[in-house]
């Protein structure tokens, strides 16, 4: 292996062990960001495997190396480290989201172990509330994703991966400041001990707000500075107990509580049609309880079981002004969510032999949202989805792989209450049930062990979610129980390679093709001046990507990729698709000088992009970041760097300017 390493919120490289490392892999998926010696303490049961992929398809992983050395301290911008992977967000609910190749967390849902944890009512999720610290790696798997995932894949899947302890004791602690008055205290601890193991963490991220470029220029809510009202406050602790005992089998429960709160920057741009919202939630909190195991059946192959509870709570308060404290106007609320998730899944391995496998997957779920404005009385909307699965892997010839899957997805609607704000009652929505199969297969080649090629294809679909179906949105839509799933038709065409010049040349391309049918797209006028949301949409994406990784001598890498993307709108070329930027570029350099200085150094490119449907852009930008690092003494070491090197005055969604030029310095106490 070649390495070197209605509701108010319904609107829409170094080989060598050392204190700061990271490495680029060509493995048995693809090119990957991993983790060189570390990634033995990636946490195997939580990991959605592929039986028999040895070559490369849309599966991608960046590792927890990687994402120290490029100080990625939440999971959207961690993810932005991958070819075809955005990093964006909505703005007017300060929430922290990616794309990828074009398809929103509703169609790219975020699991955790494998376990599922988007928010039921909306199917986002806010990964700026989730904090690498504690991770060992992320997954992302783009349009041909395995079918083990369950339902809802559309677009792909997105896996965070906790850690695994190997030795007696482990520690990785980092305590630092940042720009905008913050700080950053992180704690992993981990011990195996013969069949038993342990691994507990606790984390902060802290930041009054952020400072703004000394080119912004102030307008009427935003006069420079520190960014307004941007504050976080993220809390995580987990832990989770382990045993094995025998070389095939283990039992794992796991338990992770985060704790946030944050504030809403308000619109600070030139479109009158936006908003200016005073908007804080002071509680932002999920809980996840979930038991993961593997059981080895005879000769044929293991059983696996997630069980899983996931909660979450929240609070939005909307204010009058940008003095956050009456609450006299319409405009203003106090908005409560109640939700939580339960369910699990069982994955089996019907037969196995040298050349051929097949499994199968059943999937759980029942997912209930609360919610309620102050004064009013809590409505209560509960779905219960089901998914099986099979997927195989068949060895046509030495080289020649063949990976064929299919699903059966249903969706039942339990409950859904219907509030009227005049009357004051609660009445029914009809029931509803949504149907989809999902197929795919791929062909993958191998012709020598580091030469991959594979093509794909896959069919797969979306249920609509709560707010797809019963939201109000401020009183301008009309709800529609029966929206039908969402359908996206990929093909796909990969390519990777080492090249025989510069000491080893890694090389990874693909090229994607995904129709889309029935998307559910807002309609005018169902109603004199109301709206409604119907399958009407079709579209098509395409584009390509590029990775790259240069070994330059003993004690240097370079590197980057580059993305490229098409997204055009069939049924109504006027509405456009936001948050996507055509071209995307990333490079970096990382490179060891004087024995100590670890260095890194990285280039972001993002052209412009829609921030809205009718034609508002956000300007393409180019940032630069640098990171160094040196031991003191044993465990020790201190790091730091400044990102926004050149002080770009810039913006992922027009009118919410991002951080201008910011530092960071950590004290680093590791023995991994």
């Amino acid at each position: 292996m070649p390495a070197f390493c209605f509701n108010p919120r319904s609107e829409s490289y170094f080989l060598k062990k050392s204190f700061f490392t990271a490495c680029l892999v060509l493995s048995a998926g693809a090119v990957s960001w991993g983790q060189g010696p570390d990634s033995a303490r990636v946490f195997r049961l939580g990991e959605v495997t592929v039986p028999g992929r040895r070559s490369p398809d849309s599966s991608q992983r960046v590792g927890a190396a990687a994402l120290e050395a490029f100080n990625r301290l939440d999971v959207s911008r961690a993810l932005s480290l991958l070819p075809g992977v955005t990093l964006s967000g909505v703005g007017n609910r300060n929430e922290s989201m990616v794309q990828v190749r074009g398809f929103d967390l509703r169609q790219v849902p975020v699991f955790l172990d494998g376990i599922p944890v988007y928010v039921p009512f909306d199917g986002y999720a806010d990964l700026g509330r989730f904090t690498t610290f504690d991770l060992a790696q992320i997954s992302v798997e783009k349009g041909f994703a395995s079918v083990m995932y369950g339902p809802n894949t559309l677009g792909g899947a997105i896996n965070l991966v906790s850690r695994r302890p190997q030795q007696r004791l482990e520690f990785d602690g980092r305590a630092g400041l940042l720009s905008g008055q913050g700080r950053r205290l992180s704690l992993n601890a981990g011990s195996r001990l013969g069949r038993f193991y342990v691994q507990g963490s606790a984390s902060q991220l802290r930041q009054e707000g952020f400072p703004l470029p000394a080119s912004y220029t102030p307008r009427a809510q935003e006069d420079g500075g520190l960014r307004e009202n941007a504050f976080r406050n993220d809390r995580k602790y987990s832990l989770k107990a382990g045993y094995l005992p025998n070389a095939t089998d283990e039992y794992a429960l796991s338990y992770v509580n985060q704790q946030g709160s944050k504030g809403n920057p308000p619109y600070a741009g030139t479109d009158p049609q936006q908003p200016t919202r005073f908007w804080k939630w002071p509680y932002w909190n999920k809980e996840s309880l979930y038991f993961l195991s593997t059981t080895r059946l005879g000769k044929i192959g293991p059983l696996k079981a997630r069980l899983f509870y996931d909660r979450f709570r929240n609070l939005l308060r909307a204010f009058d002004n940008n003095t956050y404290a009456a609450q006299t106007r319409a405009s203003s609320f106090n908005s409560y969510y109640n939700d939580d998730t339960r369910g699990g899944s069982l994955e089996a391995a019907l037969w196995q032999t040298g050349r051929q496998a097949l499994r199968a997957s059943v999937h759980y779920r029942n997912d209930r949202h609360r919610e309620h404005n102050e004064g009013e009385p809590e409505r209560l909307f509960e779905d219960q989805t089901l998914s099986a699965g099979l997927e195989g892997s068949y060895r046509l010839t030495e080289g020649l792989l063949l990976r064929p899957g299919l699903s059966y997805n249903a969706r039942q609607s339990l409950r859904a209450d219907n509030f009227n704000s005049r009357s004051k009652e609660i009445t029914a929505f009809p029931t509803n049930r949504n149907e989809a199969f999902n197929v795919q297969g791929g062909l993958f080649y191998e012709p020598s062990e580091n030469r991959h090629l594979s093509l794909t294809l896959a069919r797969k679909t979306r249920f609509p979610t709560i707010k797809d179906r019963y939201s109000y949105r401020l009183g301008l839509v009309l709800p529609n129980p029966a929206l039908q799933p969402e359908q996206a038709l990929h093909t796909e065409l990969n390519y990777a390679d080492v090249l025989p010049v510069i000491g080893g040349t890694t090389l990874k391309m693909s090229v994607f093709h995904s129709l889309l049918q029935g998307v559910i797209q807002s309609v005018s006028n169902v109603e004199p001046g109301l709206s409604q949301f119907q399958n009407t949409g079709r579209a098509v994406f395409y584009g390509g990507e590029a990775s790259v990784k240069v070994p330059l001598g003993a004690t240097a890498v370079a590197g980057g990729h580059y993305s490229y993307i098409e997204q055009k709108n069939l049924s109504n070329p006027n509405l456009k698709f936001t948050n996507v930027p055509r071209h995307k570029l990333f490079a970096y350099t990382q490179a060891r000088l004087w024995r100590r200085l670890d260095l890194t150094g990285s280039m972001d490119y993002n052209s412009a992009r829609y921030s809205t449907s009718y034609g508002t852009k956000a300007a393409g930008f180019t940032l630069f970041n640098l990171k160094g690092s040196v031991p003191l003494y044993r465990f020790i070491s201190v790091e730091g760097g400044v990102n926004n090197l050149f002080d770009r005055n810039y913006a992922i969604i027009e009118g919410f300017p991002e951080a201008g030029r910011n530092f960071f310095v950590n004290l680093v106490v590791s023995n991994l």
